[in-house]
């Protein structure tokens, strides 16, 4: 898949999971080091927000956005996914003063079965995912450029459609 790094074309490994398509294995750590899988999500509504790197403005806003979006809803579980470091991520936090749940995606499960990885710039594609109870993809983001937020307010109708 062919998107953009500020106008600047550039590529997706593999084409991002679509909706309809079900979660797919992945392995991720939190700030505090505890590993999560698919299986700690099973049975729960997710909004899952993919940012390429927490220390660049727009997934700065992106990631604020959805925190605040998250004050709002109810039986949603929110799932923010970079492959940042947990110290990067414990960085960010100690500076902005949120203490806010952040997943790292450390190996390559989650880059590899999402199919959102760019190798050129060694990031997770900009993206965000919608997935109901059951583990189904029922809405799917991807940003044509880096550069750009995700539309909020779609994520949000999807969910309130859950």
């Amino acid at each position: 898949m062919k998107i953009a790094r500020k106008g600047v074309p550039t590529t997706i490994t593999g084409t991002p999971l679509d909706v309809d398509a079900t979660l797919p294995k992945f392995n991720l750590v939190d700030r505090d080091g505890k590993e999560y899988t698919e299986k700690d999500f099973e049975g729960k509504n997710l909004l899952i927000s993919v940012y390429p790197d927490i220390n660049t403005s727009v997934c700065e806003k992106q990631t604020r956005k959805i925190f605040e979006l998250a004050d709002k809803l109810e039986n949603v579980e929110i799932m923010n996914v970079s492959n940042n470091s947990v110290e990067e991520l414990n960085g960010w936090c100690a500076t902005t003063g949120l203490d806010v749940h952040m997943l790292s995606a450390q190996d390559d499960t989650f880059a590899e079965n999402f199919h959102l990885w760019m190798p050129e710039y060694e990031v997770l594609a900009r993206s965000i995912f919608v997935v109901d109870k059951d583990g189904k993809i029922t809405y799917r983001q991807v940003t044509n450029d880096m550069a750009d937020e995700p539309d909020y307010d779609a994520a949000l109708d999807a969910i309130k459609a859950l």
